[in-house]
């Protein structure tokens, strides 16, 4: 926050499709009589939304929970069970189903010396077992330190990741692969450590930034990574950002029309952001709207980056559209997000977090954050389910999509809201089917995984 070399090379497990795009995007190249030139990194910043809350009273109930989705009570919260109940996961897990004998890798960057207890803290207050957990920093990372924002937001997006892929995945294995820096060459230099060794089934990158952004050579380098990675048979997740039809240009001081990477590579399933409505203690499903946050706004000034809140969603500039996304939308470009999930401060998730910014303490957060790593976490219960991977998912969501009742069926089709940034003048609208807000929509994750245990493995 992409598998190829020049036009003439196709790599394994790559479909026709997506190495016809890739020949196109990069003809011309050639990577075995030019020299490599040097990478220049660029910065990715993380902010997670945080609002600190009271802790739970003797029924185990936050405050925040009964509050109505309108916001006029203040945000609504939502706890593991609820969550579960909310998207088709609680079937699964009641039935056994919770990712045993599966590994989620987190990619995120610096570290969190909090983490592991404020993951037991996490557990004992919403009744899950502790998971096995790893952390892992193949080139080291600096000594953490509270004074610097960059690492008190990196800490934040690890606890977020953390304690939400287990959350909705209590049973499988978790490894937070931590970068040495937030340059985007070391957060890659992380990600490839993990496909290198095959650490998990599938992962999560809770990140990006905006595609021209990226060096162009570890673009490349990046890609034929992403190949690599599914042609193990990886799953691969990254949020879509939370900056609606924009991103923040390369000096990150004003916003520009763009698609987030990694999540528009076609190897990596993009995920947007909705408000959720589940109304009673039980998290029982009502509705959902695109993510324009009522907290804030999709509509910033120029000098204040945070105050951005909607779901991130596009077209690439970079990547040609691949065959099997079959969308009604102008242009060429891939289409960002595939799917989608809850992203609200109003109506986000609980977690428990000590390296914040402030006081150790439960804390409601948000963002397209908070979708990566659960995406993640039913794509490890259907790895259990199948005793396979599911793998390269892309291909056969889009299947999913073109299946008419089928469709909405194994999916939340989330129509009405958009993701316009009134600082580029430009944005789009949710609508039927796939969208640039919100993708195909938001799980109900015990039918989709029905769908997708039919489906052989996408190459």
């Amino acid at each position: 926050m992409s598998a190829i070399r020049s036009k003439k090379w196709r790599w394994a497990g790559a479909g026709t499709a997506t190495a016809a795009l890739v020949a196109g995007m990069f003809a011309g190249t050639s990577t075995a009589t030019a020299a490599t030139p040097a990478i220049t990194p660029h910065q990715i910043k993380v902010s997670p939304d945080l609002v600190r809350l009271h802790a739970p009273n003797a029924q185990d109930i936050f405050s925040c929970q009964p509050n109505p989705i309108d916001f006029s009570q203040g945000p609504r919260c939502y706890v593991p069970q609820q969550m579960r109940t909310a998207y088709g996961v609680a079937p699964l897990v009641n039935g056994g189903l919770n990712g045993a004998g599966r590994t989620i890798v987190i990619i995120d960057a610096f570290q969190d010396p909090y983490l592991a207890g404020d993951l037991h803290i996490f557990d004992e207050t919403f009744g899950l077992p502790d998971p096995s957990f790893t952390q892992v920093a193949p080139q080291g990372v600096p000594p953490y330190d509270p004074n610097n924002k960059d690492m008190v937001g990196w800490g934040g997006e690890q606890t977020l990741d953390v304690e939400w892929s287990h959350a909705i995945a209590p049973g499988a294995k978790i490894v937070l692969v931590q970068s040495a820096s937030d340059q985007d060459a070391d957060i890659y230099n992380a990600m490839k450590w993990a496909v290198d060794n095959n650490v998990g089934d599938v992962i999560s990158m809770s990140f990006g930034e905006a595609e021209t952004c990226l060096d162009p050579t570890l673009l490349r380098e990046e890609h034929q990574l992403f190949g690599q990675a599914t042609a193990k048979g990886i799953t691969l997740f990254a949020s879509s950002g939370d900056s609606g039809a924009s991103q923040y240009n390369c000096a990150q001081t004003a916003a520009i029309k763009a698609a987030s990477t990694p999540a528009s590579d076609p190897y990596v399933t993009g995920v947007g952001g909705t408000t959720l409505n589940a109304t009673d203690p039980a998290g029982n499903y009502v509705g959902e709207t695109a993510w324009t946050e009522l907290i804030g706004s999709c509509n910033p000034p120029a000098t204040a980056p945070s105050d951005i809140n909607c779901s991130g969603g596009g077209f690439s500039t970079l990547f040609a559209r691949p065959s099997w996304q079959t969308i009604n939308a102008p242009g060429s470009g891939r289409g960002v997000p595939d799917v989608s999930y809850d992203a609200g401060v109003n109506g986000g998730v609980i977690i428990y977090c000590s390296g914040c910014g402030g006081p150790a303490s439960y804390y409601l957060s948000g963002g397209t954050s908070a979708g990566s790593p659960q995406w993640a976490a039913i794509t490890a219960i259907g790895d259990q389910m199948l005793h396979r991977r599911l793998g390269w998912l892309n291909p056969n969501l889009y299947k999913i999509g073109k299946l008419g009742s089928g469709y909405n069926t194994a999916f939340h089709d989330v129509t009405t809201g958009d993701n316009f940034v009134s600082e580029i003048n430009s944005g789009y609208n949710a609508g039927t089917n796939w969208d640039p807000v919100t993708g195909l929509g938001t799980p109900i994750a015990y039918r989709l995984l029905s769908f997708l245990a039919n489906m052989p493995p996408a190459s």
